[in-house]
């Protein structure tokens, strides 16, 4: 099962008291290996990561992997009440971050459906940024992947 679908993401970022938004609708394929639901499709411009194709892993309600490969790599691993060492590469530079993992909820089915999540980052134990996301999957006919 490999679809093609439309996808809309929501990505709510808060760093030092001010707080951006980023919302995108893209184009990308879902599917399902081992249990586990695939999300995956290509940055654009506008997200600040073009060249750079991103994979979400979502395991269960309980875990969403985000790995980015491309012209920026990076992988980040979002786990409810768990603190995860991560290699993320800023497009200038790769560091190690901690992510800690806040909520994960994921409605999803072969059809598609919602995925949210949210975590912070921390930088040598300092917190760098809170990020919420929330995306929605939904098949479409002819969509390219």
């Amino acid at each position: 099962m490999k679809k093609d679908v439309l996808i809309d993401i929501k990505g709510i970022y808060r760093q030092d008291g001010e707080q951006d938004q980023v919302e995108l609708v893209t184009t990308g394929s879902y599917y399902k290996r081992n249990g586990d639901y695939y999300i995956a499709y290509d940055e654009s411009e506008m997200t600040g990561f073009e060249g750079t194709r991103t994979v979400l892993r979502v395991e269960g309600s309980q875990r969403v992997t985000l790995s980015r490969s491309g012209s920026t790599k990076s992988q980040l691993i979002i786990e409810r009440g768990v603190r995860h060492q991560c290699h993320y590469d800023t497009g200038y530079g790769a560091m190690t971050i901690g992510v800690s993992g806040d909520r994960v909820s994921a409605d999803l089915d072969d059809h598609g459906g919602r995925l949210q999540f949210s975590y912070s980052l921390d930088v040598n134990t300092s917190l760098a940024s809170e990020n919420e996301v929330f995306i929605n999957v939904r098949e479409s006919a002819g969509a390219p992947a």
